[in-house]
């Protein structure tokens, strides 16, 4: 099975229900993708490059997990259009 089946079937395993999950060579690498489902326009997609030593790992389902809740997080918040730390321009 090569890295990129491997993370293929394991994104399988998951269904979200606000977010498409799946992964694609990049580079010489695997990188994961996740979009919103049913896109809007002006969100993006994220990408993230998954490790071929984290692939190759047994423990790579457990290493999988956290990394793809990670990665969600980083999405989501990216997401914001305004926190308190967002600097007003001047009208």
């Amino acid at each position: 099975m090569t890295p990129l089946e491997k993370v293929l079937a394991e994104i399988r395993r998951y269904d979200h229900a606000l977010l498409d999950f799946s992964a694609r060579e990049h580079h010489g690498g695997v990188e994961l993708v996740i979009a919103l489902k049913g896109s809007q326009a002006g969100l993006h997609t994220y990408y993230a490059a998954v490790h071929e030593r984290d692939i190759e790992s047994p423990q790579f389902p457990w290493i999988f997990q956290r990394y793809l809740y990670d990665c969600m997080h980083d999405y989501l918040v990216e997401m914001f259009i305004r926190t308190p730390q967002t600097r007003e321009t001047p009208s």
